[in-house]
């Protein structure tokens, strides 16, 4: 072969890959990116009052808040942020004083197993407390031990109607036993087939719970993934979930899976901490690893998405 014909093959190779790599752009167009809501949870301030944990996460840049559990208020006293009895109406008076604050919140956890005496009750309620709120979604979970999957299938069944005619999903994550991966959960929510009720992904509990790897089974369960929590995982040089970026995860790898699908998709901050080292004792402490996790996994995704 002589250089010009050489010249002739590789020109036309590289317009091939081109016109291959524009195709593929053109398909990613076609799909519409993903709008990932980035939520820090009031979690990782459960040490400090809530008034201070939402003034906190709207200082890290934060514009979506999710409920957590519990915090620690005036007098060292341990405060639910949403009781599970509470009427609606109070939920939409924290609701309100989120976004007055310029958060808007997208996700309460349900602070229940779907299989409890109450479970059926206490999840009616929180649907209820969520939509009064404008919250999109409560999240739950399985059992570490076990779980009763036939009650949470029946359950969801019965709930997924309740979610649907309030404008809500519950989403349900992996949390060890019988939900231990997203797969799992996949099976369960699939079976339900009800648009209202889907996956929240947490790799760091597929992770730390069963030692799996999740990039391999998210893929298995991307299609029903409606949100995510937040979380990275060590193995070494201690077992130990933390923050994104500090932890053993691809977060690329992680979020590719569902990078196009057009959905509004929240991403709960649960865990922004260092590991081996200790964490914050004051607030303005937790502000700075919430900043630090929120710019971390948005340069990942601008790179998805670009």
């Amino acid at each position: 072969m002589n250089r010009r014909t050489m010249l002739r093959s590789s020109l036309a190779a590289a317009g091939t890959t081109a016109l291959a790599a524009g195709r593929l752009h053109a398909q990613d167009e076609e799909r519409k990116k993903t709008e990932f809501l980035h939520a820090c949870m009031t979690l990782p301030y459960n040490k400090f009052p809530l008034a201070r944990a939402l003034k906190g996460i709207k200082s890290a840049g934060y514009s979506h808040v999710a409920w957590g559990t519990t915090h620690t208020e005036e007098g060292g006293q341990r405060v639910p942020v949403m009781a599970t009895d509470a009427p609606p109406a109070k939920a939409k008076e924290l609701g309100q004083k989120c976004r007055d604050m310029g958060l808007e919140p997208v996700m309460m956890f349900s602070t229940i197993y779907p299989e409890n005496a109450k479970g059926l009750e206490v999840l009616t309620n929180r649907i209820k407390q969520a939509s009064a709120a404008g919250i999109m979604q409560v999240l739950t979970f399985g059992h570490t031990k076990g779980g009763n999957r036939e009650i949470w299938i029946e359950r969801f069944k019965k709930l997924g109607p309740i979610a649907e005619d309030h404008n809500v999903t519950i989403v349900v994550k992996q949390h060890g036993g019988s939900t231990g991966t997203g797969e799992a959960c996949a099976e369960i929510t699939r079976e339900v087939d009800h648009p209202h009720i889907k996956v929240n992904y947490d790799a760091g509990n597929v992770m730390d719970y069963l030692n799996l790897d999740p990039i391999p089974d998210i893929k298995k369960c991307a299609a029903e993934v409606r949100s995510f929590c937040i979380k990275d995982h060590r193995n070494w040089p201690k077992d130990q979930d933390c923050g994104p970026g500090y932890g053993e995860i691809d977060h690329y790898r992680l979020l590719e899976p569902v990078a196009f699908t057009g959905l509004k998709m929240p991403l709960a901050y649960e865990n922004i901490f260092a590991p081996l080292v200790e964490r914050p004792t004051e607030p303005e402490g937790v502000d700075q690893l919430a900043r630090r996790a929120r710019e971390y996994v948005e340069t990942v995704i601008r790179g998805l998405q670009a």
